[in-house]
């Protein structure tokens, strides 16, 4: 646990300019090393890059970069095993790094900071760490992904009720609603893929915000840390944060179609729909009603959305006013990026773990399906090919539905003379067009719920999620 002690001026690696050690409750108030002391990795390794780089330009002598990149490797090992305690005092893991490489290797570790800021530090070090992050998240969204297509194509032929207002539609293929939120991931996935590009270039080398008067290689250290490129204007670099807003943003879309999809799992367990059951492991019960199977999971993910949304405003709202450049404010961007990424990549693994065992109830799907007139459309289609204007045929078709709700029947139930007594161009071919089965396999073009195309696009699907794990191993 941090210490809340008052530190000594000298203790502070900024402190030769201050006569009294810093109040305790600011220490506590002020640190951050509760939380981004997650960052140590990429520090470690940007800061035995930067060292390197260092020693190439004759700025340190070979030896005390060996000396420090040794030290460094310590450091780390040290945090690794939880050896290492954090203390308020030394504020953030940048300093934590410093001081204990100080401790190990005597003063020269003070040589590492040369031509470079903790402003440019932490810059690198959160693209560094947000950058490996986008990449887990979008290995999570394939992962669920495929547990939806592997689901979608078991149940091409299995038969759902389609709502608009949550009112009875039009029938659909059940795979064919699953494949809706694989395309919904897959637009998520591109997302990531685009700000990793903008994420991605190094600021390390502006220090704190005018540059350096050191003859420093910021190519070099970029191509050894994997950045595609470098920031290219020093305020810019070390006070941006658009990369950390752009990933809070594509990280709340992707948990608002989640939480499209766990609302759809809670209303289909639901007595009143009935239409799927989840996986125990999944689901929890009540302390006091033994028959209660509740869907948590759905539930949960549902409302972290809210947090995810949340974190994205405080993250707008906190850049609104900074002027250039740096500014204490852009540490409060660790705590909702971080939370955010740890959120998102739980609620796509519970998902993607939950999906595998969704078992549809097909036959009160089916029977869903037959309900509140949904082939009403695929009647007026029929109208609409005997020459019939669409508009004609909708109003045709509207006192046809009036007449089966008045006599509590579907349409399919109507007998062929009521039918033609509302429009005699109706033959007797209009029942095969009223079953829930032909009205789906009617929407054959791309796009549609027709059995053959959602067993097309399930097809589809599966060979790009291969192509995908198969470009990712080479």
């Amino acid at each position: 646990m941090a210490d809340e002690k008052s530190s000594t001026p000298a203790a502070k690696l900024w402190g030769g300019r201050f006569n009294e050690p810093t109040d305790a409750f600011v220490e506590r108030f002020s640190a951050s090393i509760q939380y981004d002391s997650r960052l140590y990795r990429q520090d470690i390794r940007g800061s035995q890059v930067h060292c390197r780089m260092l020693a190439r330009q004759g700025i340190l002598t070979d030896e005390e970069a060996d000396a420090i990149i040794q030290g460094l490797t310590t450091v780390g090992g040290e945090i690794e095993r939880g050896e290492l305690p954090f203390s308020n005092a030394l504020e953030d893991i940048h300093m934590h790094v410093e001081s204990r490489l100080r401790e190990l290797i005597g003063p020269v570790a003070g040589k590492l900071h040369t031509a470079r800021s903790r402003n440019d530090q932490v810059a690198t070090d959160v693209r560094l760490y947000l950058r490996g992050e986008v990449d887990r998240i979008r290995r999570a969204l394939y992962d669920l992904q495929k547990a939806l297509v592997d689901l979608a194509a078991n149940n091409v032929e299995t038969i759902l009720p389609g709502f608009t207002h949550l009112q009875s539609a039009q029938p659909v293929s059940f795979a064919h609603h699953l494949l809706a939120y694989v395309e919904m991931l897959e637009r998520d996935f591109g997302r990531l893929g685009d700000l990793r590009g903008r994420m991605n270039r190094l600021p390390l080398g502006s220090a704190a915000l005018a540059g350096t008067t050191f003859a420093i290689d910021r190519e070099w250290v970029a191509k050894e840390l994997g950045f595609d490129g470098l920031c290219e204007n020093s305020l810019d670099a070390v006070s941006d944060r658009d990369f950390v807003i752009e990933l809070a943003s594509a990280a709340s879309l992707i948990m608002v179609h989640l939480s499209r999809f766990s609302e759809e799992l809670i209303l289909w367990t639901s007595p009143g729909f009935n239409f799927v059951e989840l996986p125990d492991a999944y689901c929890t019960g009540s302390s006091i009603m033994p028959q209660k199977k509740n869907p948590d999971v759905p539930e949960l993910i549902r409302g972290r959305s809210g947090r995810v949304n949340g974190h994205l405003m405080a993250l707008l709202t906190l850049m609104k006013g900074l002027p250039l450049a740096y500014n204490r404010d852009l540490q409060e961007d660790k705590e909702p990026i971080f939370d955010t990424v740890d959120t998102v990549r739980d609620c796509l693994r519970a998902m993607a773990g939950l999906v595998p065992g969704i078992a549809p109830r097909k036959e009160r799907m089916l029977e869903a399906a037959g309900e509140g007139f949904s082939t009403a459309t695929d009647l007026a289609d029929y109208l609409v090919r005997r020459n019939l204007p669409f508009r004609e045929a909708h109003a045709v078709v509207g006192r046809i539905v009036r007449i089966a709700e008045e006599s509590s029947r579907d349409l399919d139930q109507l007998e062929l003379a009521e039918l033609q007594a509302v429009d005699p161009r109706i033959g007797s071919e209009v029942m095969d067009v009223l079953s829930v089965e032909a009205s789906v396999n009617a929407r054959t073009a791309i796009g549609g719920t027709a059995f053959e195309t959602v067993g097309t696009a399930v097809t589809g699907w599966q060979d790009r999620l291969r192509a995908r794990v198969e470009k990712r191993s080479d």
